[in-house]
Parts: C-alpha cells; sequence; structure tokens
C-alpha cells in the first residue's frame, strides 16, 4: 500500500506539473501593446520584444507616441509598456506619473544624450557649450531638438530662458527625430555650422563624424548625458500578464547590439530577428523562466518560428 500511495502520489504530482506548464495567460493579455516616440533605438528595442512575444503566440502592436502622450497613455491603460524611459532625461515625468506605472528593470546602460556637432564645427573651436555663443551667427542662433514637448527640448528652453551661456536669444527648432536628422545631413553637405541633440545608441553616429559637446552636465547630466533606458509599464501590469512581464523584466541589450539592428535598412522587426539569428546564444537569458502565450516552454518555439523567417 506504501508503493501504490507513492506511486499515486508521484503521478499526481507530475499532472499537478503538467498542468501548471500548460496554463496559458488570461485572454486580456494576448495583445501586447508599445510605445514609441519614433525613435530608432526604441523601434530596435520594440522590434525585439514583439518578434519574441509574436513567436510566443501574442499580438503586439507598437504606437507612434510622442513622450507626453505615451506616459500619458500608460497612465489610462491603453498602451502596455514603453521601453524608452530615459533616465534622467525624463525625470520630470516619472515624477508626474509614479503612481501610475511601474519600473521593471534597466535595459541599456552606457547612454549619451547631449548636444553634438560635426567634427569640423568641433575643430573650428566649438567644444564645449560656452563656446556656441561666440559663433551665434554661424549657428543662426539655433539648436535643432527633438519632437515638440520633449523634456530634453524643454531643458534646452530652460537654458536659452536664463541666458545661461549666453545664448538668450537662441531659439530651440522642434522636430522629430528625422525631420532633425534630415536638417543635419544637409547642413553638413554644405559645410555650415549647426548643433543639435544627439544620442548613443543611434545611426548618426556611423553616419556623420559628430563630436559631443563638453559643458553640458548641469542640464545632460555628466560624461555626456551619460543615461540609462528603462523598461516601464502601466500600473500593475506584470502582476495581471505575468508572463509578458517576466519576459520584459529579462530584456537587457547592448550599446553594440542596438547599433546593429538600427544600422540595418530593414524594418525593425525583420532587422531584430536577423539579428537574434546570428546571436541565438542570448535567448537563454531572454527566454529563462519564460512560456508561449499556450503556457508551453518559449525557447524552442522562438527558435522554430525564428528559423521560418
Amino acid at each position: 500500500m506504501k508503493a501504490l500511495s507513492l506511486k499515486t502520489l508521484s503521478i499526481a504530482s507530475l499532472l499537478i506539473s503538467s498542468s501548471l506548464a500548460l496554463s496559458a495567460e488570461p485572454e486580456q493579455c494576448k495583445n501586447v501593446t508599445f510605445s514609441d516616440p519614433g525613435w530608432t533605438d526604441i523601434g530596435a528595442t520594440n522590434g525585439v520584444a514583439t518578434t519574441l512575444l509574436k513567436a510566443m503566440g501574442y499580438d503586439t502592436q507598437v504606437y507612434l507616441l510622442s513622450v507626453p502622450v505615451g506616459f500619458e497613455s500608460l497612465k489610462n491603460g491603453k498602451i502596455d509598456a514603453f521601453m524608452g524611459n530615459w533616465m534622467p532625461a525624463q525625470s520630470a515625468f516619472m515624477d508626474k506619473y509614479k503612481d501610475n506605472l511601474d519600473i521593471i528593470r534597466t535595459n541599456l546602460e552606457g547612454v549619451k544624450f547631449t548636444l553634438a556637432v560635426p567634427k569640423y564645427v568641433f575643430d573650428a573651436g566649438v567644444k564645449d557649450f560656452a563656446d556656441l555663443a561666440k559663433f551665434s551667427q554661424k549657428f543662426r542662433q539655433r539648436i535643432y531638438g527633438i519632437d515638440a514637448g520633449a523634456p530634453a527640448n524643454q531643458k534646452l528652453q530652460n537654458m536659452i530662458d536664463t541666458d545661461d551661456f549666453g545664448l538668450k536669444d537662441w531659439k530651440v527648432v522642434e522636430s522629430g527625430e528625422q525631420a532633425m536628422l534630415s536638417q543635419v545631413a544637409r547642413t553638413v553637405k554644405r559645410d555650415n555650422f549647426i548643433v543639435f541633440l544627439a544620442w548613443e545608441p543611434h545611426p548618426m553616429n556611423v553616419n556623420f563624424d559628430l563630436k559631443y559637446l563638453t559643458g553640458g552636465d548641469k542640464y545632460f547630466g555628466p560624461n555626456y548625458g551619460g543615461a540609462t533606458i528603462r523598461t516601464v509599464t502601466r500600473k500593475g501590469y506584470a502582476n495581471e500578464c505575468p508572463n509578458v512581464g517576466k519576459l520584459l523584466s529579462n530584456l537587457e541589450f547592448g550599446l553594440k547590439m542596438e547599433n546593429e539592428i538600427i544600422g540595418s535598412s530593414e524594418k525593425p522587426e525583420q532587422a531584430a530577428a536577423n539579428w537574434i539569428k546570428t546571436h541565438p546564444e542570448i535567448l537563454d537569458k531572454w527566454l529563462q523562466g519564460v512560456t508561449t502565450f499556450d503556457g508551453q516552454p518559449a525557447l524552442a518555439r522562438v527558435k522554430q518560428k525564428l528559423s521560418e523567417m
């Protein structure tokens, strides 16, 4: 009887384990939504996440939203996750929405984010924020920023409003990332002066011979605006959808990886898929403890789906 009881107990344990392994997330977790300000680096990280999620049986949607709208969308539950929480640049937004979202993890370190100029402008003597005013006419008293409402633009405007570095008559030109970079390309082609917000990772570091300016620590922090990027979600999302939450908590990236993905001419998802296929060892870390939507181990399924792409 004792042996029979042990056998029965073992079978019961096996059945329970199998049931847990096959348990799927709630149906409302099947569609996962992301915010993207239109930045190529966030396009790359979103591309990684959506590629993995689709292979795991989820549906995904990425919404192009400005940073302010993106945070508001997290608050009202229209967006599940944002993988582009640049810190400390977005500190004001985090203070405002701290009760409406959860910080999942830091997904990238070693980031640069401050003003930059073409190398020939740097060589002409513009090496620090304090050098800008000396060349006001050459710059046409303009600093090219990113999308309207971005915290970095607000920092630059504050710098102008307080007449820091003698820039009181200057103007911040707000535009989307691609429009700003198009302006940089046109200006560089003519060997004219331009100063603009720049960051790494980004293809601009390869496409342009640029130099980051010193002296902006008060506004962008030390080490050329050295920053970290975090993944945040709407409040309580990881508890509601723990499997997606686990994946997001596993996703950590590197500068080299992101530069390689965003430097591709392919769309973000395809570029991400190709990068993962050439670096399959990363999946062991990213998918540890993660299942497919229907509860199966994710690693084998994802590798299979990637091989079909």
